[in-house]
């Protein structure tokens, strides 16, 4: 009887096991909020900091934050959350456009700055500006990176590695949730 229930308990400890190691990722994906495109314009009404066109630096609470972003844009633009790599929208695509902190709307990168890293996540060899991007050491996880950070809301959106192509040698590794794209008029 000892010898069954010992087998019963491994038999469905195991397979719990691997159902939750393989869901470590805390990123809960969310039913997008209303987003209209016009033009080269996004719209996000239900949130008062997005812009496309506004510079300006942020100075915004955590809580107002959390009630205007997607949990799962909130978990990763101000907890500095990861997505699980080759699930974003954007790792694998290679559509002209502009890529936008999904946050708050500032201009990250041009699609001619992408490449194909294979990592998982999408990839960029450049920003779209001096300011766009700014960078914080980060030494969580034992490991030494530099935190990539939206220019104009602090939001988090991947990390900054010398292992990118010319001419930069730069490569930003980016959570496609971090991001919003327009794609180039055709």
């Amino acid at each position: 009887m000892k010898n069954t229930v010992t087998f019963f308990c491994v038999l469905f400890a195991i397979p719990l096991f691997m159902f939750t190691a393989c869901a470590q990722n805390t990123v809960k994906k969310q039913p997008l909020n209303k987003t209209t495109t016009s033009g080269t314009v996004l719209s996000k009404p239900e949130n008062p900091y997005y812009s496309n066109t506004d510079t300006a630096k942020l100075n915004v609470s955590n809580a107002e934050w959390k009630k205007v972003l997607p949990e799962d844009v909130y978990d990763v633009t101000r907890n500095a959350d990861t997505e699980r790599p080759f699930t974003g929208k954007y790792w694998n695509t290679d559509e002209k456009g502009t890529y936008y902190c999904a946050a708050c709307g500032n201009k990250l990168f041009r699609s001619g700055a992408k490449f194909s890293s294979n990592c998982g996540w999408p990839s960029f060899f450049e920003q779209d500006n001096k300011n766009s991007v700014v960078y914080k050491n980060d030494n969580s996880l034992g490991m030494e990176r530099i935190e990539a950070l939206c220019g104009r809301c602090d939001g988090h959106l991947g990390h900054l590695f010398d292992d990118g192509p010319e001419p930069t040698g730069k490569r930003y590794c980016m959570n496609s949730i971090a991001l919003d794209f327009i794609p180039d008029n055709k």
